[in-house]
């Protein structure tokens, strides 16, 4: 170890006892009572100390005010360097910056936002355009212009017709791949670990269901590669209605899971339609447990 550097390490004594002149000058740039006690001194080199003080500004819990003082060589008297407001080994800081495309979240875009993607974004790759091979009927292919040539005819610029059926355009039409950009396989490979980790089968809903998705009437079956491992879920009692969910998920509300049972129907009324009853107004003299007799005593007074 050099002896510049062993006395760059040792504060001056000078700089190191000049606490009240660093304590001036912290606190005219600061107001007046922010400035608090002394917590210590750095040397920042020869003949140059830094003193640290307390911070009592609300809201900056942690920061010390810097003040460095420094003295010329074979000179007894200190100046101030500069002061300055750190923060220190426990202060509260803001976090660090992030650039907003890491800081989006799903569910943060609203009405009108736009999100652009990035020309290199690994999620997405080059779509089959037709640019490689044109059209036959694009006045830039092989074919129209060997038919111009042969009628000494000029081709200008129009609108191209429909790829034929059959031909290499169409075909990219049909699946989806004519566009400028399609999903990488890396952008499967993360949509499907994003939709596995929401409703796959290893969440807490999946692992109570009592079946997996795959025999549910209610699943609805996705096309492409995708197809084969996920579906759209179409119950609306269920807690994954309208998303993506995997095979293996599950919930209570299978449709297979709890079928109810019919209510029991009670029995039809008969009714015999072919028999009469017929019901007298006047009972039959007859018909009662004691017979009618004629009494004299009821005669008389009129009674029958």
């Amino acid at each position: 170890m050099s002896a510049a550097t062993t006395r760059s390490r040792t504060p001056d004594r000078l700089c190191a006892e000049a606490v009240d002149l660093a304590r001036a000058a912290a606190e005219e740039a600061a107001a007046p009572g922010i400035v608090g006690e002394h917590v210590g001194t750095v040397s920042e080199g020869d003949r140059v100390v830094t003193h640290f003080f307390e911070c009592r500004e609300l809201g900056y819990r942690g920061w010390r005010w810097a003040v460095t003082v420094a003295r010329a060589s074979r000179a007894k008297i200190v100046t101030v360097d500069e002061a300055a407001l750190l923060p220190g080994p426990d202060a509260v800081l803001a976090p660090e910056w992030v650039p907003w495309s890491e800081r989006l979240r799903p569910g943060d875009m609203g009405p009108g936002d736009l999100l652009p993607t990035d020309a290199e974004d690994l999620r997405l790759e080059p779509g089959w355009s037709g640019e490689d091979e044109p059209p036959p009927n694009s006045v830039v292919s092989d074919e129209m212009a060997a038919l111009a040539e042969a009628e000494d005819a000029d081709v200008t610029a129009g609108p191209l017709a429909v790829p034929a059926r059959g031909s290499i355009a169409a075909v990219a039409e049909e699946l989806g791949v004519r566009r400028a950009r399609v999903l990488s396989r890396f952008g499967l490979h993360i949509a499907a670990d994003r939709w596995e980790e929401a409703f796959g089968a290893k969440t807490p809903m999946a692992q109570a269901a009592p079946a997996a998705c795959v025999s549910c009437g209610f699943l609805a079956r996705i096309g492409g590669s995708l197809g084969q491992a996920f579906g759209v879920c179409a119950n609306e009692f269920s807690p994954a209605d309208g998303r993506v969910v995997s095979l293996a998920y599950g919930c209570g509300g299978h449709s297979e899971a709890a079928v109810m049972p019919r209510p029991p129907q009670p029995p039809s009324p008969v009714i015999d339609e072919t028999r009469v009853d017929p019901f007298p107004l006047r009972p039959v003299p007859d018909s009662g447990s004691v017979a009618a007799t004629a009494d004299e005593d009821t005669e008389e007074l009129g009674h029958s």
